[in-house]
């Protein structure tokens, strides 16, 4: 797949924003710019008071955008990036340089109508009934706590009014894509209001199975039920309850495999140069034949109660969430031939073969699996099947009090509590030809049964304090000060059943060729239990954190103002996986770093714990902001610098254990940057928008790859911009208006992984001297997309015509590199769809 490289147009772009001096809220109005009020510090304020890089998007920008899910408004914002492409329930969102991590938590606090939500699973979603969208950039935890490093998205939806309403809106486009939402809403008696509204969404996907000749590769459907009730008994008093749940039935692990092996690619094999490929010219071929499911239920409950004291405002909330995600897809274990001997495999083999099956180079399909080549998520059984669950369910309240907004001092304080349990489980099947059991543990015997397993129960309880001061030194100068303490416990209790070896995995029955004689467990961690073989311990741990945050804001003069900030970002440790610390020490340390072998000199060794550490920073930033022309321009400006201590960063690790995944730290990583922007009202029917960041980082110091420190910082776009030109024009006397817009966004050069240079593989053990892998191809190249909208508006219904990346820009999702396996696995990118969407309010 080949890229177009943007620098020329990145640098015009960069230069044409920096002339302007600002970035704006993102603000797609009209005529003249109205005054944004925002809640990012927990109370109504003007977006030119907050002292903080904020970008807003308000109703009438977001269904100009035609926003639906978190990847839309996510595209909308400059220093934020987003990678959805394992599953549904698996989403990366990076601010700024930070980044979440798999199997861990969020870098940025997810609010939703006053309510912090928790479960990573939550924010890839449909939303209805949009509001206002805040984007907060920069550390947040004095107020929202743990997880809230990076920023905050809040998010605002409409409240039932006093008359009864009705919108219904749909949409057709390519590749069979279907997309409804029904709104009700309407009064009760004089002081209550109720909403429901449903959403349903049904497409199958852009990529097709030439194995299967299915639309399995990408496919997605889901719907889900939202209701609202909101009473006003008095002035003072306000309850808000929602409710919701949701259904996904989509496809998942939709990955090819890039090869990173200059050594094999020399030597002479058929498609030898597919041993050695940027990723980026990867061409992408899909033959599983494992059709893959991901499964998710939703349900949630939420109670906000606000009251007005008078000399303060009580708010309390409680909320609860269950969310079940699952997925079941083709292994990645055919590579290592765990299954050659397996009666379903070598069948396969040998009916494909007979039928002139080719597998994608460098694969190579021979009659019998001893002399293929696989690679993963082939056509054959020889891969295995793998079947994963992430559960959680949460409950969490607060209480907090904040005093009135016109006073010279004001202040908030409050407390907040969470109590959550995650499942979380990695099942290595053999393929007997009869699917995927959807169980985590399936007993010898059965069909598909477990041949490597990782399944864990965590427990968490949260409890904090925060509170703010904010001071009007003078009139034109605001101090503040936040601050929040928090302390988590966590636990682990491990659920892989003792006793019980392998057949296959990982090398000979049970093990026996590796010197296990005694046959080799479900789970490595269990091979250094005492006895051999029983359950593995459970792990208690604590963390606590003062998380400070001091701001200053200068009203410069009416146009333009000026802030400074500090603040600490926290993430708590935590645990990975009974059992990671002694697979990796065996199969990765182990062999690729044995003394006794000379290839050892090639190897750096790998550093994971079952436990790892908290994540710190420590973040400093200045800018500017104003409105100009009477509003009709808006400009902002910042430069930002961020230290962060122990990074999380997840692992993908694949070898003779099957799959593991796993959470390590990056002991010291720098961030600096600069973002800037600008929103013209140009005419009352036509605006613009532009918006610009870009990041410098780099790895300090990293004990768990030592040989990565100086490379960049993973998930970090090197830059990303927005432009965005909007048009509502009078159709003479019609009242009818034409709408259009025009969305261009740009990423930058992006690295997945610490490791950007050399790495040994497990493939020199059977290859000396040919199995040391080159990573360096493994960086995304930049790349932009286009999206359009046209389409002619009533007062009460529209109908659009939209295209998304309609120059059908070849790009990738996310490449995740598995350093010891020698190659990355990579996910293609979207391509153009055309789509007609029309609605109509009642």
């Amino acid at each position: 797949m080949n890229q177009s490289r943007n620098k020329p147009l990145t640098l015009a772009i960069a230069a044409a924003i920096a002339a302007t001096s600002g970035a704006p809220g993102m603000v797609f109005a009209q005529g003249a710019v109205e005054e944004i009020v925002v809640t990012a510090r927990q109370r109504e304020e003007a977006l030119q008071d907050v002292p903080a890089s904020i970008t807003v998007l308000t109703a009438r920008d977001l269904e100009r955008a035609g926003v639906e899910r978190a990847a839309d408004f996510v595209k909308l914002t400059p220093g934020v990036s987003m990678v959805n492409a394992a599953e549904v329930g698996d989403t990366q969102v990076n601010i700024r340089g930070i980044n979440g991590a798999r199997d861990a938590e969020n870098s940025f606090a997810f609010i939703v109508d006053g309510i912090l939500q928790t479960n990573t699973a939550a924010f890839n979603r449909e939303y209805t009934n949009l509001q206002q969208i805040e984007i907060l950039k920069g550390p947040q935890s004095a107020l929202y706590g743990r997880n809230a490093a990076a920023g905050a998205i809040i998010v605002t939806t409409e409240k039932p009014g006093d008359e009864f309403e009705a919108r219904l809106k749909g949409s057709v486009a390519e590749d069979s894509t279907y997309y409804g939402n029904a709104y009700l809403a309407g009064p009760l008696g004089n002081t209550a209001g109720w909403s429901v509204d449903g959403v349903w969404r049904e497409s199958d996907g852009y990529y097709s199975n030439s194995f299967t000749g299915d639309d399995s590769v990408d496919d997605f459907e889901d719907w889900a039920v939202n209701g609202r009730f909101v009473w006003d008994p008095t002035d003072e008093l306000s309850v808000d309850v929602k409710a919701s749940y949701g259904e996904v039935d989509a496809s998942a692990i939709s990955f090819n495999a890039a090869f990173a092996l200059p050594g094999f690619a020399g030597i002479g094999l058929p498609g030898g140069e597919k041993w050695f490929e940027d990723v980026n010219d990867h061409d992408f071929e899909f033959q599983n034949n494992i059709d893959p499911q991901n499964d998710q239920e939703s349900k949630s409950l939420s109670v906000k109660v606000d009251y007005d004291m008078d000399w303060a405002t009580m708010t309390a909330w409680t909320f609860y969430s269950d969310i079940d995600n699952s997925f079941s897809a083709d292994g990645t274990s055919g590579a290592f031939g765990f299954f050659n001997d397996d009666p379903t495999c070598e069948q396969t083999v040998s009916d494909q073969f007979n039928a002139g099956v080719v597998l994608p180079a460098p694969q190579i399909l021979a009659p019998t699996p001893e002399d293929s080549l696989f690679g993963p998520y082939t056509p054959t059984a020889c891969d295995g099947t793998q079947y994963q669950e992430r559960n959680q369910d949460d409950f969490s309240a607060e209480i907090r009090f904040a005093s009135p907004g016109d006073q010279r001092l004001r202040w908030l304080a409050g407390g907040y509590f969470l109590t959550l349990e995650r499942e979380v489980g990695v099942n290595l099947g053999v393929d007997t030809g009869n699917g995927v059991t959807e169980s985590l543990y399936v007993p010898q015997g059965n069909p598909n049964w477990t041949e490597s397993l990782v399944w864990d129960e965590f427990d968490t309880d949260v409890w904090a304090v925060f509170g703010q001061l904010a001071y009007d030194v003078i009139p034109t100068v605001e101090a503040a000060l936040a601050l929040r303490y928090d302390v988590e416990d966590r636990e682990v209790n491990n659920k892989v059943p003792a006793g019980i070896t392998t057949v296959y995995v990982p090398d000979g029955a049970g093990g026996a060729n590796l010197g296990f004689d005694q046959g080799f467990p479900l789970n490595p961690g269990q091979v250094f239990t005492d006895p051999f073989n029983s359950e593995l311990p459970s792990k208690k741990e604590s963390w606590d954190k003062l998380q400070p945050k001091v701001s200053l804001r200068w009203d410069i003069n009416y146009e333009w103002t000026a802030y400074t900030s500090w603040g600490v970002g926290f993430k708590s440790g935590g645990f990975n996986n009974s059992g990671s610390q002694a697979t990796v020490d065996l199969f990765y340390n182990g062999l690729l770093g044995n003394p006794d072998d000379p290839q050892s000199q090639f190897y750096n060794p790998v550093f994971i714990q079952d436990e790892f550490d908290e994540e710190t920073s420590s973040a400093f930033e200045i800018g500017v902001k104003s409105e100009l022309m009477d509003g009709r321009l808006s400009l902002e400006g910042a430069y930002y610098y961020t230290k962060v201590d122990d990074m999380q960063f997840f692992e993908f690790l694949v070898g003779p254990f099957g799959l593991l995944r796993t959470v390590s730290n990056i002991d010291e990583v720098e961030i600096q940057g600069f973002e800037v922007g600008a929103n013209w009202a140009a005419t009352d029917w036509f605006s613009l928008s532009a918006g610009f960041n870009y990041t410098d980082s780099e790895i300090q110091d990293n004990s768990s790859r030592p040989q990565t420190e100086g490379n960049e910082s993973p998930y970090t776009p090197e830059y990303n911009g927005n432009l965005a030109a909007l048009f509502d024009y009078p159709i003479g006397r019609s009242g009818l208006d034409l709408i259009a817009g025009v969305y261009y966004t740009l990423v930058g050069p992006t690295w997945f992984h610490t490791v950007q240079g050399s790495q040994r593989t497990l493939f020199d053990l059977g290859f000396p001297g040919l199995g040391v892998a080159d990573y360096g191809g493994t960086e995304r190249d930049d790349y932009y997309t286009i999206d359009l909208r046209l389409g002619v508006e009533g007062d009460n219904w529209s109908a659009v015509i939209y295209g998304t990346n309609i120059t059908d820009e070849d790009y990738l999702e996310e490449v995740i590199p598995a350093p010891e396996f020698g190659g990355s696995f990579v996910h293609v990118g979207t391509k153009d769809r055309w789509g007609l969407e029309v609605s109509y309010r009642f």
